[in-house]
């Protein structure tokens, strides 16, 4: 059993992990680092509840799970790994490449291990589509678009949307498009970009659209605030047809319901000489802490620093091509 630290108790910590430690064997909640003691212990009970991180790291616990604001990451993630400690840190996992760099040499150094919470990689939606390419269902892909949009035009006074390192909706939600992306393809020849702040009293990007270059193939990653009417998230077009999928994986909803295992399915389109319609791949959130608990017995990470590392290069090529309105190369 993994004795583990949950650090920060906001939406994410509450949503996307506490069920998955709470249903999961393998872990035990040994604490929770947060400066709400009176919440916690409402949900929790008697839970040991920890003021700073140091405090936490002192114990005996061996993995800490990092659900602070962006731009504290990298300082909690060295702090756990000095003390030898295993980490699972929300993306993004730090904010600049320097940042990356020093941590991934941090690591190598270090008994403990790191962990990038990609979840995403597990929607079923996203599932589907790599199992359609992996099988050349569309024949030889040209065209992917993938897009998380939102109505969302009041601009809200939190950490995300305020003025900041790591604010801003291209770290929130491209982190999760821009990885998927890689997973499928690795990374472009060239990036090119327009990163925008439409809201009114935006203090950081709202919406962008990124493209990705694989020679003469494309991916268009986007996002946007103003987006009333529901769009397709995900478009796959190939030299036999194309795939067109309408609405978000369930498993956030299901989560806000109680549900860790989500018994949703959701069903897409596959157009090649007539349209067909296809049930989209379970989801598997709950897989993705599963195969977490082996890599911290293999001590081989599932989502390691280095894919945080190149997700980082290209929104930091994203936002320059969008400051420069020019196509840039992207070297890996």
């Amino acid at each position: 059993m993994i004795n583990t630290i949950l650090v920060g108790f906001g939406f994410s910590a509450t949503t996307f992990h506490l069920p998955f430690l709470q249903e999961l064997d393998d872990f035990h909640i040994a604490g929770i680092v947060s400066s709400r003691p009176e919440d916690v212990r409402a949900v929790l009970g008697d839970v040991m509840v920890y003021a700073t991180l140091d405090d936490a790291l002192a114990t005996e616990a061996s993995l800490f799970v990092i659900t602070t604001p962006s731009h504290l990451h990298k300082d909690m993630v060295e702090r756990c790994l000095i003390a030898g400690k295993d980490v699972l840190v929300e993306k993004p996992a730090f904010v600049t490449t320097e940042e990356g760099e020093a941590l991934i040499a941090l690591e190598q150094a270090s008994e403990g291990i790191v962990n990038v919470f990609h979840n995403r990689r597990t929607d079923g939606d996203f599932l589907t589509v790599k199992r359609l390419l992996e099988d050349q269902r569309l024949g030889d892909w040209k065209v992917l678009e993938s897009r998380f949009d939102r109505f969302r035009p009041i601009v809200r006074d939190r950490w995300r949307e305020n003025a900041g390192p790591g604010a801003g909706i291209l770290f929130d939600l491209g982190s999760h498009l821009i990885d998927q992306a890689l997973v499928l393809f690795g990374a472009p020849d060239k990036v090119s970009a327009d990163v925008m702040v439409q809201r009114d009293g935006g203090q950081s990007d709202d919406g962008f659209h990124v493209t990705l270059h694989y020679g003469e193939k494309r991916v268009y990653l986007r996002s946007n605030p103003f987006i009333a009417i529901e769009a397709p998230r995900f478009e796959v077009h190939g030299t036999e047809g194309s795939f067109l999928k309408f609405g978000l994986d369930p498993q956030e909803a299901c989560l806000r319901n109680g549900e860790v295992r989500c018994p949703d399915r959701e069903t897409g389109a596959v157009v090649t000489d007539s349209e067909t319609t296809i049930d989209i791949e379970p989801g598997g959130y709950v897989t993705f802490y599963q195969a977490l608990s082996d890599s911290y017995t293999t001590r081989r990470p599932l989502v390691p620093l280095d894919d945080a590392l190149l997700t980082t290069r290209v929104i930091e090529t994203a936002r320059e091509s969008s400051r420069s309105q020019r196509v840039l190369d992207f070297n890996s």
